[in-house]
């Protein structure tokens, strides 16, 4: 269901919530460059069925309301217009608001994926609420491999993918030793979105898997 968060700075912004109001473990779910879109919500539905408490937030809202983009290559650069025109220190209060809107007494996690994925690593280096943090392909993580998290993370990256090459995952391993990665022979980026030409059934399941696995380790 759709819901309405404030942020820190009296933003107003809409979220997609799943999930029993009651659960144990709880996530902050980050969208990708493409909105809180069919795909997103359909994925924080599965979580929620699995059991989780899911604040999805839409952090487009800063500069356009209700923004749900298609996988093509017009719907790519539209999205990377939207990103441009929101602040990383904003994001960052749309997710801390997110967190808020969890269950008070559940374990706090987030998992992002794309653009997501990138945040989802500054929910465990600028922020301290959250308990485990999983990224999928984040374009931004290796730029800012040198920040310290604050809890345990475990990424998630395409072999094949064409804006995060490998040697920039190398980076990231030798920056954060801490740090679980997971790579996947043959995937590009995208791989965990079924709406994509790049879907893979595999490496996706693989990554849930490792993803769940690791997240309900940390949050208890």
């Amino acid at each position: 269901m759709q819901i309405e968060l404030t942020a820190a700075d009296g933003h107003r912004l809409s979220a997609w919530r799943s999930g029993p109001a009651d659960a144990r473990r709880a996530l902050v779910v980050v969208q990708e460059i493409f909105g809180v879109n069919a795909h997103m919500r359909r994925l924080s539905d599965h979580l929620g069925s699995l059991g989780w408490a899911v604040v999805t937030p839409a952090l487009f809202d800063r500069a356009e309301r209700d923004a749900e983009l298609g996988y093509e290559a017009a719907d790519r650069e539209r999205g990377m217009a939207l990103r441009s025109k929101v602040s990383n220190e904003a994001v960052m209060l749309d997710i801390e608001a997110a967190a808020q809107a969890l269950p008070a007494g559940a374990a706090h996690g987030i998992i992002g994926y794309c653009w997501g994925g990138t945040i989802a690593w500054w929910g465990a280096t600028r922020s301290t609420s959250f308990g485990a943090a999983v990224g999928y392909y984040g374009g931004g993580i290796a730029a800012t491999r040198t920040e310290t998290p604050h809890c345990p993370v475990q990424l998630h990256f395409g072999e094949l993918d064409k804006g995060i090459p490998l040697a920039d995952v190398e980076l990231v391993r030798q920056a954060q030793p801490g740090v679980e990665v997971h790579v996947y022979p043959g995937a590009g980026h995208g791989f965990a979105c079924e709406d994509r030409s790049s879907y893979d059934p595999a490496a996706t399941a693989l990554a849930e898997e490792r993803a769940l696995a690791f997240l309900s380790a940390h949050l208890g």
